[in-house]
């Protein structure tokens, strides 16, 4: 007999209002809006909100709303995308380079929508906007970075080999010249260096061992250097939660990145133009004051300036060793989070092997001395040239965060504290866990898509999924009668499902992923039709009406698993092997059949019961 369980219907019943909750976010439109970020050693608080009124005020944009956000951003919500224009060219005017102003789209998602994890679907770059980056890989800088690392390495095998030498230096001919003590054998040396660097050629000349990079490992480095950065950069954007990315190399030396979804290119420049990492280094004794009015600095060492303020209002400075004990290349972990002592932001640190060593040597020679903590950051920057062009240059940072002394021997686990705020502590664990960039890179191009400019493509794509829809629900209507609108009522709460599915998920929408939705709905439908013609073959057969439709559903359920579980392998397949749109299209194409199964089968039957399972004198059905 036709019957369906009282759980069953509770079951569609909550299925159904949950889906209707967190498909709800995608009703409350975005706000075009500005954000106002700090740079290093500036922050955003009231007065800067006041500032920012004022300077709107004077070039007559009303804003929305001005609003001060916990993690230390103003966000300035305008009406239109022309006031947002407008307001960010006044802003980039008044407040200059100590702060990063970017366009953004501020949700407008109530909070207790957001408490309860309901959120809006994100969308790709053709239909929402985003931020379009072109970036230059610095070769020389690469390169040099690796010659430094040569020299260091030349350094530490002759140290460890009692190998006396005067200096070790490297020539700008691409070469690594190492000056030996007198009495020193030179051959013996270069035998050492021969041994530990198979991929160099060295040889002797006038007491001097000369070690000379060929030419097919510096385009071995340059290749390396290139990857890693893509490899960095996909790292550094997965930290940020950007769902789809784009990430592909252009060219020698150029790499794309387009960043779907919001406009809020603030956050996304500074972590993938910054090269930030740490450098530990021990202190050297002496006077930082004398050393710079006299100029006679320590050979085995270079002036640095900490963060601090002197009473002349000037960075304290201080000398540090020129060799580095570890950097943030070495780094297998970082986690931001609190000092328990000083109840002051940090970053807790895990070094590799070989920098855990280094650690461990270092700590173990010097316990009782100090050792300095330098933030090293390498900043792009534009200027507009005497002839109107734009000048690209770059501003390279480095500060003393902290000066701690040695309490006891540490090697690869410690603690980095000395940072201002827990959003600067988060962002540099955020850097240095994603990975070192190989080399610098420069923003050549930057393009902000507007969302405007994706209307069109959103009005076109929900055109074809709507007038699918639509011509689904007018042949059902026709050609099911009765059957047909209960199939109508089950296709609206597949694609309401799907919706909330993918907005759960925080799935990213693009055209190819219209595309799956307007598929899922055809396969939907195809579930539906098998069902309902079974029911027309149990009746011709000369079962009762509630009979055939019990055994029209039993029957058809089998096979409509069995075809959506193939389509489901081939969506699998293609997120698995896919990349950006093509995932895209797999996440709504598996969505869209795990629902339009549950609707076509659970939900049109307990429909179908509720109408026809009660009549115990049921002659015929409209289908």
């Amino acid at each position: 007999m036709l019957e369906y369980g009282r759980f069953k219907y509770v079951t569609i019943l909550v299925v159904v209002l949950l889906s209707a909750l967190y498909a709800l976010p995608n009703l409350y439109p975005q706000d075009p809006s500005v954000q106002i970020t700090a740079n290093r050693g500036y922050q955003v608080d009231a007065a800067l909100e006041q500032k920012v009124v004022g300077e709107l005020r004077k070039a007559g944009v009303a804003p929305k709303a001005v609003e001060l956000e916990k993690d230390g951003e103003l966000l300035v919500r305008l009406n239109d995308v022309n006031a947002q224009t407008h307001a960010n060219d006044v802003l980039n005017a008044a407040l200059g380079e100590h702060y990063v102003i970017a366009l953004n789209l501020a949700s407008t998602v109530p909070d207790w929508l957001g408490a309860i994890g309901a959120r809006r679907m994100l969308m790709g770059l053709d239909l929402q906007g985003g931020v379009h980056f072109l970036m230059q890989v610095d070769k020389q800088a690469a390169l040099a970075k690796r010659f430094d690392a040569y020299a260091e390495d030349l350094r530490v095998l002759l140290r460890d080999n009692r190998v006396r030498y005067e200096s070790v230096e490297r020539h700008p001919d691409n070469s690594i010249v190492a000056t030996l003590a007198p009495g020193s054998d030179a051959d013996a040396a270069l035998a050492l260096v021969l041994k530990s660097m198979p991929n160099l050629t060295s040889d002797v000349e006038n007491g001097t061992i000369v070690v000379r990079v060929p030419e097919k490992e510096i385009q071995q480095i340059t290749i390396d250097a290139i990857e890693q950065n893509v490899g960095t950069l996909r790292n550094r954007i997965n930290e940020l939660g950007v769902a789809e990315p784009i990430i592909q190399r252009q060219g020698a030396d150029r790499v794309v990145v387009q960043l779907p979804g919001v406009q809020d290119t603030a956050q996304a420049k500074r972590i993938l133009g910054a090269t930030a990492t740490l450098e530990y280094r021990g202190v050297v004794d002496g006077n930082p004051y004398d050393a710079l009015s006299s100029g006679n600095v320590p050979p085995e060492g270079k002036i640095y300036y900490r963060k601090e303020v002197g009473p002349d209002g000037k960075p304290i400075p201080i000398i540090l060793n020129k060799r580095v004990i570890a950097t943030g290349d070495q780094l297998v972990n970082a986690r931001s989070g609190y000092d328990s002592r000083s109840g002051t932001p940090q970053v807790s640190v895990t070094l590799n092997g070989i920098g855990g060593q280094r650690m461990f040597d270092f700590t173990s020679e010097n316990v009782g001395k100090p050792m300095a903590v330098v933030y090293v950051e390498r900043v792009p920057e534009v200027s507009t040239g005497p002839d109107g062009k734009e000048i690209r240059t770059t501003r390279t940072s480095e500060q003393v965060i902290s000066v701690a002394t040695i309490q006891g021997v540490f090697g690869k686990e410690f603690q980095t504290t000395g940072l201002e705020s827990p959003k600067e502590a988060a962002d540099l664990a955020l850097l240095l866990r994603a990975g070192a960039l190989a080399a610098p890179m420069d923003f050549v191009e930057q393009r902000v898509v507007g969302p405007s400019l994706g209307k069109e493509n959103v009005s076109r794509g929900l055109t074809a999924v709507l007038y699918s829809f639509g011509f689904a629900l007018v042949f059902f209507l026709v050609y099911y009668r009765m059957f047909g609108l209960i199939t109508c009522i089950a296709l609206l709460i597949n694609l309401l499902m799907v919706v909330a599915v993918m907005s759960f998920l925080g799935a990213t929408l693009t055209l190819p992923g219209l595309a799956g939705i307007a598929l899922t709905v055809g396969m939907s439908v195809d579930a539906n039709v098998l069902i309902n013609e079974r029911i027309r073959e149990e009746l011709r057969a000369g079962l009762p009406p509630q009979a055939a439709i019990a055994s029209g559903y039993q029957h058809a359920s089998g096979t409509i698993m069995d075809a959506n579980l193939t389509a489901m392998l081939a969506g699998v397949a293609l997120f698995a092997f896919g990349t950006g749109p093509v995932k895209g299209f797999a996440v709504s194409l598996i969505a869209g059949i795990v629902t339009s199964m549950y609707t076509a089968v659970s939900v049109s039957r307990g429909i179908a019961t509720l109408i026809y399972g009660r009549r115990r004198k049921l002659k015929s059905i409209a289908i």
